[in-house]
């Protein structure tokens, strides 16, 4: 089993999903007391955050590159960052270590692409929803995507930032995502993206007939597989 290299803290409630979802992927495929071999490197998400609405994202990209060098020194075979906004930085990332960097975005992407899908919604923060570097890596796949309005897309960042990042799940922001989700549907999005990390603890595929693809579901699953050498 390869030793899964994981920068978490973005936010931590998140990378506690991904360690959960790690661990039982193992134990499902391996049985017994097997669990994944996994390094954690947690930042300070605080620090992330500043910088991230600064637009300072080099700072960024050095803080989690000097974080990935730290992960693979310590023995990581490959590495996941626990979030989707910073993948961003993934090139720079990707450009410090000298093991594979498993991209989101493209395990996303090969989901999707698995299950027929073509033309999706997108949720996430603005940075994810907004810019480029995401969405190019599904479009580049031949997936189609469509992302919300704009007063949707400020709410849905708020909610990020302001209430999942801080444990915070109240009933009336899933309602928010959910009529977006059906506004996407209506669109034309034959499913819907959770974009960011957080986002799978606020709405689960029985809150909506729209299928609904978690990334740190599918992140994790993918990565769990890269382990066992199925992938």
């Amino acid at each position: 089993m390869k030793t899964i290299g994981l920068l978490g803290g973005m936010s931590w409630e998140s990378s506690q999903t991904y360690y959960r979802l790690l661990n039982e992927g193992i134990k499902k495929r391996l049985g017994g007391l097997h669990s994944a071999r996994v390094i954690l490197y947690s930042v300070d998400f605080a620090e992330i955050e500043a910088l991230q609405h600064q637009g300072d994202w080099e700072s960024t990209a050095n803080i989690l590159a000097e974080a990935a060098r730290s992960t693979e020194a310590a023995g990581a075979d490959f590495l996941l960052i626990g979030t989707n906004t910073m993948h961003k930085v993934a090139p720079e990332i990707a450009e410090s270590i000298n093991i594979p960097l498993l991209h989101i975005a493209d395990a996303t992407a090969q989901a999707l692409q698995n299950d027929g899908v073509n033309r999706v919604g997108l949720l996430g923060t603005r940075f994810t929803m907004e810019q480029a570097f995401y969405r190019s890596r599904l479009e580049q796949a031949g997936i189609e995507v469509l992302v919300p309005n704009e007063a949707e897309r400020n709410d849905i960042h708020r909610i990020i930032y302001e209430e999942l990042c801080q444990g915070q799940v109240l009933s009336g922001s899933r309602d928010n995502y959910l009529a977006t989700v059906d506004s996407l549907a209506q669109q034309g999005a034959q499913a819907v993206i959770l974009g960011c990390t957080e986002i799978g603890l606020l709405v689960r595929p029985s809150d909506t007939s729209v299928p609904l693809y978690d990334t740190t579901e599918i992140h994790a699953d993918a990565a769990v597989r890269l382990a066992l050498g199925e992938i």
